[in-house]
């Protein structure tokens, strides 16, 4: 049965809270563990739903996984299958990411075209570009993405946009290519970075992490290992927008600041207080925020995933806000949303205009994904009466204990079946 959250708007949320893994590093590091024979164990990952999809996804691939709290144990056999075109791959879109490893351990690969969250079209083209120039052909072929690589090489490879999905599976098929592959325009996001680190504690030879050209000299093999989640940004970034949409005062612990850089001073553009720690940091907002432009682009511009906060807050704010999303089409959805619960917002283009009001009003609404989902929950916070929040399963995808977090801040919050 489906759950649905009943949100209590009036709270101002004070406390401490600390995140977990990545839920867009863990994933990968998973798929990573393919590329060597052995068990590998990864530390501090998130108690989310998408961990037990990949599970079933690298069981399907002939790994045995173990999942024990934070700690997931991956034991890669010397062969793997290469088909990955059952139903669990076509479930969420980080599935893509077993595109690389097996590619370069088994010289071949199935891959079904995978589904996720609606917020636009997220195509294959540069994955499939930048395998082609390691020296695999590739096509598309009954819903799945196909794969063949008798001897990869390195290339030059430039990326036409930053893309994550593609640096990542360029980066797994590289590493155990004959020769040296340069990445230029790779994705910087902080979960690269994490990859990388990963990648090369198994033996892997990788220099530029986290800038704009990746250099990758491939090597023989690869060798299991254990390595801890870097924390999720996002997660933290949700936070720091709950306590500036409610007037309240939350310490996040368990993240770089760094990594949230603009997001933050965003935040303190728009009237709040902020401590940065070592591992975490600390916002403060008195009164209403003050209305502040944002546009979405790769890191180390403003987060997309974090787009639904930044209009979330805008809408409560005091006067009028542009927000620009330059990554995914269709993450616009969730302003019909915030306009039943009363957001005065107007969309033209890739563009959303939000002139800010007192409060918003309690209605019904649905996630369309992860991040919508939780912008929504922020938004319910600041809303009269009590919001009802359909189609939950999206944000536990995301949100590890969201309720319980909400509730020891002080949110009036439940989880109750669909239809309480």
């Amino acid at each position: 049965m489906k759950d649905q959250f009943l949100v209590t708007g009036g709270a101002r949320l004070f406390g401490q809270v600390r995140v977990d893994g990545a839920k867009n590093s863990v994933l990968k590091l998973m798929a990573a563990a393919l590329l060597a024979e052995g068990t590998t164990t990864l530390k501090n990952c998130p108690q989310i739903l998408d961990v037990p999809l990949m599970q079933k996804v690298l069981e399907g691939l002939g790994c045995a996984v173990d999942v024990q709290g934070d700690t997931v144990r991956i034991t890669t056999p010397a062969r793997l299958s290469w088909d990955a075109s059952f139903e669990a791959v076509r479930q969420f879109r980080a599935s893509v990411c077993v595109l690389g490893p097996l590619t370069a351990r088994c010289g071949y690969a199935v891959v079904a075209l995978p589904g996720g969250d609606a917020i636009g079209s997220r195509p294959l083209d540069m994955h499939q570009s930048g395998l082609e120039r390691l020296g695999a052909r590739t096509h598309i072929e009954h819903g799945a993405v196909v794969a063949e690589a008798r001897d990869l090489h390195g290339a030059e490879i430039h990326l036409d946009f930053p893309s994550v999905g593609a640096t990542e599976n360029i980066l797994t098929a590289a590493v155990l290519a004959r020769g040296r592959t340069v990445l230029d325009n790779a994705a910087r996001e902080p979960e690269i970075t994490d990859l990388c680190d990963m990648l090369s504690s198994m033996g892997a030879r990788i220099a530029g992490a986290g800038t704009s050209t990746i250099t990758i000299d491939g090597v023989p093999r690869l060798y299991p290992t254990e390595h801890h989640v870097v924390g999720d940004r996002i997660v933290a970034g949700t936070w720091a927008y709950a306590a500036a949409m409610t007037g309240g005062d939350i310490t996040v612990g368990g993240i770089s600041p760094a990594h949230l850089h603009l997001p933050l001073e965003k935040l303190k553009v728009a009237g709040a207080e902020l401590e940065t720690y070592n591992n975490g940091f600390r916002i403060r907002m008195q009164g209403r925020p003050q209305a502040t432009d944002y546009q979405t682009l790769p890191y180390p511009g403003f987060p997309t995933d974090l787009q639904p906060m930044a209009i979330g807050l805008s809408a409560i704010a005091r006067g009028t806000s542009v927000i620009t999303e330059n990554v995914f089409e269709a993450r616009f959805r969730f302003v019909d949303e915030m306009m039943r619960l009363g957001a005065d917002a107007s969309v033209d283009g890739h563009h959303v205009v939000m002139r800010g009001i007192d409060k918003l009003s309690s209605t019904d609404v649905w996630s369309s994904d992860i991040r919508a989902g939780a912008g929504l929950v922020l938004a319910a916070l600041v809303a009269d009466g009590t919001t009802t929040v359909h189609d939950v399963h999206h944000i536990d995808r995301g949100y590890p204990n969201f309720v319980e977090n909400l509730q020891r801040l002080g949110a009036q919050v439940q989880r109750v079946p669909e239809g309480y």
